[in-house]
Parts: C-alpha cells; sequence; structure tokens
C-alpha cells in the first residue's frame, strides 16, 4: 500500500483558508495598536461567529456548551471511534499579536477544509473547537474555556473580576448570553484526543530555521497576580540614609535576588523562569520628591516540575524576610497566589504526527512550551493532548507578533496527512 499523499487541490485549499480567515478575525479588535479581543467580550463573540460561519460553510454539525465554547464537528466513518478535537481560543491580550491563539483555530479549519475539498471522510469524528476565554490576563484563573468545557471550574472562579473593569466572571459570561450555574452544572465530554497548533511564543524555532515542532511538555505556573511591598513615606531631601523604608528599594533588591535564584536554580539543572511582569510605583500618590511608601508588582514562576515551583516559592518567601529584616518599616503582601499544573503531551499523540510530518520529509524537533495552553487543560483532564509549534519571532502578546502563512500551512499538512493514514 502506498503512503497517502495531499491532492494539489487539498495542499491549495489549505494555504488559501490561512490567509482569509485570519484576516476575517484579526478585522475585529479594540483601538490598536495590535488586536485586543478581550475574554467574554463582544469582541471575542463576534470572532467566534466568523469562524461559526466558515463552519457552516463546510456542512459541519455546529454546538456550543453552556459556556460558549464554540464545537464544529465533521462526521467519521466509525461514530464509536474514539474523537479528535483540534482547536485553540480566539481571545487575546491587551494590545497583542495577529497569531495567538488565531492561528490554532484557524489551522484546524484549514485541516477540514482540506478533506472537504478531496471528499474524504476520517476514520473517526474530528471536532473543530473554538475555546473561550483562554488568556488569563484579563481573569485570574486559567484556562477558563476549556476547563468550563472539561467540568473543571470551580464556584469561586466565578467571582475573579475582569482586571479592566473589576466584574466578575459570571457577570461577564452573562453579558454575553452564558449562565454561570449552567457551566458548574455541564456534563464534560468523555477524554478523547486534542490537538493544538500554537506560535511557539519564543526564539527557539527562528533561530533554528524550523518550520515547526512537537510540543512535548507544558510548563506550569506559580503566580501572584497582585503583590505590593510597602514602606514609609518620606521627604526625598530630609530622610536619612539609615532607617529609610523605601518600598521601590526593596523592591528592586528582590527582583535583583529572585534573579539569582533563578541563575542559581537554572545552574543545578532545574528548570525555571522568572519574571516580574508588572512594576507600578506610579500612582498618584508617588513624586519625584519622595521616598516610595508602595510600590505594586506582580510575579510569574513557570516550570515543567512542580518541585521546582515550591522550591522557587520558598526561595522568594526567604528572600522576602531577608530584606524585610534589613529594613524595619517594609513588608511585603504576595496576595492571592494562582497556580497551573505543568503537563506531558501524549507520546502517542507525538507519534502519529511525527508519522505524518515523515510523509512531508520533515523530522520536527520535540521541545518544551514556555507558556500555558488549552491543551494542558485538556492532558490534565486525562485527554491524549498534543501540540505543533508554528515559527514565530518579535516576541509575543505584542503586536510585533510575526508568522509566516506557509509555516502553518506545512504544519496543518503534517497533520492532514496523519489523519490520511487512518484512513487508508
Amino acid at each position: 500500500m502506498s503512503d497517502p499523499v495531499l491532492s494539489p487541490d487539498m495542499v491549495a485549499v489549505i494555504g488559501a483558508t490561512i490567509p482569509r480567515v485570519l484576516a476575517k478575525v484579526n478585522a475585529l479588535s479594540a483601538p490598536g495598536p495590535g488586536w485586543t479581543r478581550p475574554s467574554y467580550s463582544e469582541l471575542e463573540s463576534q470572532a467566534h461567529a466568523v469562524i461559526e460561519a466558515e463552519a457552516r460553510a463546510l456542512d459541519l454539525d455546529i454546538s456550543r456548551d453552556a459556556a460558549g465554547n464554540l464545537f464544529a464537528r465533521m462526521a467519521g466513518r466509525d461514530p464509536a471511534a474514539v474523537p479528535l478535537y483540534i482547536g485553540s481560543h480566539l481571545d487575546t491580550v491587551s494590545m497583542g499579536g495577529a497569531y495567538d491563539g488565531q492561528a490554532g483555530v484557524i489551522g484546524a479549519l484549514a485541516v477540514i477544509a482540506a478533506l472537504r475539498t478531496a471528499g474524504i471522510t476520517p476514520a473517526s469524528d474530528i471536532v473543530l473547537t473554538v475555546t473561550r476565554a483562554e488568556e488569563s490576563v484579563w481573569f485570574p484563573v486559567s484556562y477558563i474555556g476549556s476547563r468550563a468545557a472539561l467540568g473543571r471550574l470551580e464556584a469561586k472562579d466565578m467571582e475573579a473580576p475582569r482586571s479592566d473593569d473589576g466584574r466578575s466572571l459570571a457577570a461577564h459570561m452573562a453579558g454575553q448570553g452564558y449562565d454561570a450555574t449552567a457551566v458548574l452544572a455541564q456534563t464534560p465530554p468523555p477524554p478523547a484526543r486534542f490537538v493544538e497548533f500554537h506560535i511557539e511564543q519564543g526564539p527557539i524555532l527562528f533561530n533554528a530555521g524550523e518550520a515547526y515542532a512537537l510540543v512535548e511538555a507544558v510548563r506550569g505556573g506559580l503566580r501572584y497576580r497582585g503583590a505590593e511591598v510597602r514602606g514609609v513615606w518620606a521627604h526625598s531631601g530630609a530622610a536619612p540614609r539609615n532607617g529609610r523604608a523605601d518600598a521601590v528599594v526593596a523592591l528592586a533588591e528582590l527582583i535583583v535576588a529572585m534573579n539569582a535564584v533563578w541563575d542559581r536554580m537554572l545552574a543545578a539543572g532545574q528548570d525555571l523562569t522568572v519574571t516580574f511582569g508588572r512594576v507600578d510605583a506610579a500612582g498618584p500618590a508617588h513624586a519625584m520628591a519622595k521616598v516610595a511608601g508602595q510600590a505594586g508588582f506582580c510575579l510569574d514562576l513557570r516550570s515543567e516540575d512542580p518541585a521546582t515551583l515550591d522550591a522557587a516559592d520558598a526561595a522568594l518567601k526567604a528572600e522576602i524576610a531577608t530584606i524585610e529584616a534589613a529594613h524595619p518599616g517594609v513588608r511585603f503582601d504576595l496576595g492571592l497566589q494562582t497556580r497551573s499544573r505543568p503537563e506531558r503531551m501524549s507520546q502517542k499523540m507525538l507519534d502519529w504526527i511525527a508519522a505524518g510530518a515523515a510523509l512531508r520529509g520533515d523530522q520536527p524537533r520535540r521541545m518544551l512550551s514556555g507558556g500555558g495552553h488549552d491543551a494542558a487543560a485538556f492532558a490534565t483532564a486525562g485527554w491524549d493532548s498534543v501540540m505543533v509549534f508554528i515559527r514565530n519571532w518579535d516576541g509575543s502578546h505584542c503586536p510585533e507578533e510575526g508568522m509566516d502563512i506557509a509555516d502553518l500551512a506545512a504544519a496543518v499538512e503534517a497533520v492532514t496527512l496523519a489523519l490520511l493514514g487512518d484512513v487508508a
């Protein structure tokens, strides 16, 4: 039996679908720079409507769950076979990029469009999956849409305030026509398979000149989103060096100390990133002629190993204790801690896509994802979950976010070939 191949028509429809639908989705944004579609906003709902219209044009069976996650099903040959869900999200960070995670949704759409063009019925159902509210910058809850679909949200999550207006997740859900009580009560689907295309959000593939890769693990996170340090307000010229309780100096010392902790842990072979993503000492009480009595910050620790996160958190608290002892009057308040679990991706799914890639003549590397993604939520729920990274440059979560359409098309072709292998 000969190896499966993609027809010229299949290759053409993949190459045409990606830029055409990307342009439609990216036309929906709050004023720039970049792209802004907040979680559970009208803009996010409109983007979902764009994908729904595309799915209807492919004659897919459309449904939404109680949280507003969109599912568009292409029937397979065997209704009893374990279905394959493919997708990502359409919300963005504020002033984000053109590809995270819309490229993943549109890549999934392109897979189905290629099969439809060729008149091929897959071995199992394929479900285009468009989640809500993946970007946790809006609400301090990880993977809201996918966890809702999987029955893993909790009642306390519904009270989480949105970062820009303070209104609860439940209120924003209601504003888009979804009921929080129904979300918590919904029955999740049985564990299946999940594939997510996503830009890398880092420089490894770009520096290596490689179009795409397979993700074998997703880092977990430990975060303090609303931390602060309090000192004592004083006059900049009158307060002597000894006895100052300068909140900005204390925060600077903590930043330097945690960078040293990071260096030590990396040298010991531990996987870790340490990021002070927001430093705020510019409120109305701050001024040139004042010793700062307050400063806010957030801290994001990430690792593939939960024990490493715990060790970094312990080191953080030890450094805080040292700084407080050295500066009487200084006190840190880390606030609420939130966490997401590190997850390994499915070895079976990694090998399956690698086989499709080999049919293109590709040997994509296997690598770690530094960012969290819906695929991790599906893995946590017991699904065979995997990610395909697409080469990315000029950063991510920013207007300059870069991606070559041809790179995503290559990854889509690899997954489509894996599907054709199942049919053969």
